[in-house]
């Protein structure tokens, strides 16, 4: 059962209350620092890697999909295993663990594959990479949430992918942006491998919080029954099952729209390759500042309301408004497209309090409930892609834009399914007035 966070003390630092009050745990803050800077570091690659890898051993953009397929085959197997192992080894381990691989292969792919233009060790070592960043940030991502007041936990999730989709492509892509005209591109890698590390130091270091450190399982929980707990969970708390599909088609369109949106969108439509760079920019800059706005409003209107209305209608919305806006108005009103855009960044960001729901739904085995989750987060990167390559030919762009909009829909079902227990929900009650209490106190 979620225990009772006690109100904020008198005795913590005014920084230390001001972080508490907006909903980040002070006791975790150096680990949002270095998630963001691990993740800058992560995202410096995102606006150039297959080309280089083309260009570098792969041969062919064609033969560095392959590459970046097998990276995502790894992130999706470690994005559960995340959940499942921070309850083995507990959450500090996990991202030690994850920081070790990512800059042990990540090396390797650069002073070896890519410098002897290997391209059978550039399949081994950038996909055995992609088992690192998971690891490194949802295992952070377990931390919070075994450590969170319940009653900020929105709050506290949504400061999670603040700094992650902060860094992740946003400052990544602009760290690069400076770093390729006098390093070039192989020097910009480099430049990410130095950043990651001082990340993921600041964070595993820094935090000094001690409910990470340890296994969250109870001890006589064994390594393959804590395993497979992780994926009978599904079953055993269908809560938990329906939230992870929710958390797949909270993010399956954006992966898929961005197959097949550049080509309408620079060429049908005529925005040209800059404009809809920008567009894109304008999406996820929005989505990153949402994250945090929506993750705060959901502890005061509700997890569940947040992802009803502002998640999954709001999607279901936003994502016809996305393209068939601009499809109608053509590229003289550019402006429409980028409000829109924003619209849809700030409403992909209403499913940020799903990270709080699923681990509430099952408090007991929240390691098992964040594994699924973070499976759903993984499995989201394939399903979008497919559901492109099934219906694109049949249905053409605007049927698979409607399919998007009718997942969303389904996904808006299957949330007023996700109700919290009864004693879940008095305890997160109990949790609020105690922290408004506190709030009270230290404010006089």
């Amino acid at each position: 059962m979620n225990q009772v966070t006690p109100p904020l003390s008198r005795s913590g630092s005014g920084f230390a209350r001001v972080l508490n009050r907006w909903g980040l745990p002070a006791p975790l803050f150096l680990g949002y620092a270095g998630l963001l800077l691990f993740m800058i570091g992560d995202g410096v690659e995102s606006g150039f890697i297959a080309p280089f890898m083309a260009d570098n051993g792969a041969g062919t953009e064609i033969k560095a999909s392959y590459v970046i397929t097998v990276y995502g085959v790894a992130v999706m197997l470690a994005s559960w295993l995340s959940g499942a192992l921070s309850d083995l080894w507990g959450p500090r381990r996990v991202m030690m663990v994850g920081l070790a691989i990512w800059l042990v292969f990540d090396v390797l792919f650069l002073a070896v594959a890519v410098s002897g233009e290997n391209y059978p060790l550039m399949l081994v070592f950038y996909g055995l990479r992609g088992f690192g960043y998971p690891m490194f940030a949802f295992g952070f991502l377990v931390w919070i949430t075994a450590v969170a007041p319940v009653a900020r936990l929105g709050a506290a999730v949504g400061w999670f992918y603040f700094a992650f989709t902060g860094g992740l492509p946003t400052l990544g892509a602009l760290v690069a942006s400076f770093t390729n005209p006098v390093l070039g591109q192989y020097g910009t890698l480099w430049v990410s491998v130095a950043l990651l590390a001082a990340g993921g130091v600041l964070a595993i270091f820094g935090v000094r919080q001690r409910t990470g450190y340890t296994r969250l399982a109870p001890p006589d929980v064994k390594p393959v029954q804590s395993l497979v707990s992780s994926v009978s969970i599904a079953w055993k708390k269908p809560r938990v099952g329906v939230g992870m599909l929710v958390r797949v088609i909270n993010t399956a369109p954006e992966f898929g729209m961005l197959v097949f949106f550049p080509t309408i969108f620079i060429e049908e439509i005529g925005f040209g390759e800059s404009r809809w760079l920008l567009l894109v920019s304008v999406i996820y800059g929005t989505n990153i500042f949402f994250n945090l706005i929506f993750g705060v409003l959901s502890d005061r209107i509700g997890w569940r309301t947040t992802i009803f209305w502002f998640g999954a209608i709001g999607c279901a919305i936003s994502i016809l408004l996305l393209y068939f806006v601009p499809i109608a108005m053509g590229a003289e009103y550019y402006w429409l497209a980028l409000l829109v855009g924003a619209l849809y960044g700030a409403t992909l960001a209403g499913f940020v309090p799903i990270s709080a729901l699923l681990p509430s739904l099952a408090p007991e085995n929240k390691g098992g409930a964040m594994a699924l989750l973070n499976l759903g987060a993984g499995a989201a990167a394939f399903a979008g892609p497919a559901i492109v390559s099934v219906f694109l030919g049949p249905l053409g762009a605007a049927g698979v834009v409607i399919v998007f909009a009718a997942l969303y829909l389904v996904a808006a079902v299957m949330v007023r399914y996700l109700k919290l227990p009864d004693e879940t929900a008095k305890a997160i009650e109990e949790d609020k007035s105690l922290q408004e209490a506190g709030e009270k106190v230290v404010t006089t």
